[in-house]
C-alpha cells in the first residue's frame, strides 16, 4: 500500500477514556473569572471602612478647628491618592491584558515611598509640636499604628490577587503595601497633631515605605501562582 493509499484512509477511533476520568469530566464546573474592577470597589471600600473605624478607635486629632482647610484637605486628597493609584495598578489590569500592571505598580510603590517621606521632612515646625521624648514616644507610636491601618488592605489585596500572578508578584506586593501604608498615613494625618517635619516624614510617610517592604516580603507566597 502506498502512502497515498494511506493518506486516504480514516483516522483510527480514541481509545475510549477510563470510568475514572469520565466521573472527573462530570463533575466539572464553570470557574468565575476575576472581576478587577469590582475587586478594586470592594479593596477600596473595606479599607476605607477599616481606616476609619481605626480612627475612632484612636481619637481625630483635636486641632481640627485651628487649621487650614485647605492644607487639611490637601494633604488628606494627596494620601487618598497614594492609597488609591498603587492599588489601582496593583489590581486592574490594561485593556485586553489579563495581568495587573506590575511594572508601573512596582515604580509606583518606590515614589510613593520616597515621596511621602519628602514631603513629611518638607513641613516646617508649628506651634503644636512636641518635643523631647514625648516627640519619639509620638513617633513608635504612629508609626505602629500606621502599619496596623495597612493590614487589612494588604490582606484584601493579596486574597484577590491570589494565583492570578505569575510573574512580577513582589512588586504587586509592594504597591499594594504602598497602598495600605498610604491609607495608615491618612488615618495619622487626621489622628495625630505633631506636624514637625522629622515626625511627618519618618513617623508617618515612613509607613508606606515600610508597608511596601513587608508586603513584598510576605504576600507572594499568597498570591504566586504554585
Amino acid at each position: 500500500m502506498s502512502l497515498d493509499d494511506l493518506s486516504k484512509l480514516p483516522p483510527p477511533a480514541p481509545p475510549p477514556l477510563s470510568a475514572l476520568l469520565e466521573a472527573e469530566l462530570s463533575h466539572l464546573a464553570p470557574v468565575a473569572t476575576r472581576r478587577p474592577m469590582r475587586q478594586l470597589a470592594l479593596l477600596i471600600a473595606i479599607s476605607l471602612a477599616y481606616g476609619a473605624g481605626v480612627l475612632a478607635m484612636i481619637a481625630v486629632r483635636g486641632d481640627l478647628h485651628e487649621l487650614p482647610m485647605g492644607w487639611l484637605v490637601g494633604a488628606g486628597l494627596t494620601w487618598l491618592l497614594g492609597f488609591v493609584v498603587p492599588a489601582y495598578l496593583a489590581t486592574v489590569p490594561r485593556t485586553g491584558a489579563m495581568m495587573p500592571r506590575w511594572k508601573p505598580a512596582g515604580i509606583a510603590s518606590v515614589l510613593a515611598s520616597v515621596a511621602f517621606i519628602v514631603l513629611g521632612l518638607s513641613i516646617h515646625p508649628a506651634a503644636s509640636t512636641s518635643h523631647g521624648w514625648d516627640l519619639v514616644w509620638r513617633g513608635y507610636g504612629c508609626f505602629g499604628t500606621g502599619l496596623a491601618a495597612a493590614i487589612v488592605p494588604v490582606v484584601v489585596g493579596a486574597i484577590a490577587l491570589r494565583r492570578a500572578l505569575p510573574v512580577g508578584s513582589r512588586w504587586v506586593a509592594a504597591a499594594l503595601g504602598a497602598s495600605a501604608g498610604s491609607l495608615g498615613g491618612l488615618v495619622l494625618h487626621l489622628h495625630c497633631p505633631v506636624i514637625e517635619g522629622l515626625h511627618v516624614g519618618l513617623a508617618h510617610g515612613a509607613v508606606v515605605g515600610a508597608a511596601a517592604l513587608l508586603a513584598a516580603l510576605l504576600v507572594p507566597r499568597a498570591i504566586d501562582v504554585r
